[in-house]
């Protein structure tokens, strides 16, 4: 199921992409539907390197926070590796993600870690 997950990290982007009603959406005027903390523009090592403290100081307010820290980094594992068996990548990009995933191949969760493992195996096979 990984590769299917592609570059997503949570799953509303997909639910928002398929709305029949979203054809009919317009920016609301409401500062709290704006995109906070650079997140439209963030990369996935960036995100990865935030710690529980930055995560939840930064998804205060916004329903992700809810999936928690240890599986946001998950997601972005997934995601990363995703990336390393894509083609595209060049060197700069491909050495900070096995960078970035390096540096938590010994996360203290052992779930973190297993996708950690995943995710280098891709960089691995390409």
């Amino acid at each position: 199921m990984r590769p299917l997950i592609g570059n997503r990290v949570y799953g509303c982007d997909d639910c928002q992409l398929v709305c029949p009603w979203n054809k009919f959406a317009q920016a609301a005027p409401v500062a709290d539907f704006d995109v906070r903390h650079g997140l439209d523009r963030a990369t996935l090592v960036k995100l990865f390197a935030w710690s529980a403290q930055d995560f939840d100081t930064r998804m205060q307010g916004s329903a992700i926070r809810r999936i928690g820290h240890e599986h946001w980094l998950r997601n972005i594992a997934v995601a990363m590796g995703n990336a390393l068996r894509a083609c595209g990548l060049d060197a700069g990009e491909r050495k900070a993600i096995v960078k970035a995933l390096e540096a938590r191949a010994d996360d203290p969760s052992a779930l973190v870690r297993e996708h950690v493992k995943w995710a280098l195996e891709q960089g691995e096979q390409t």
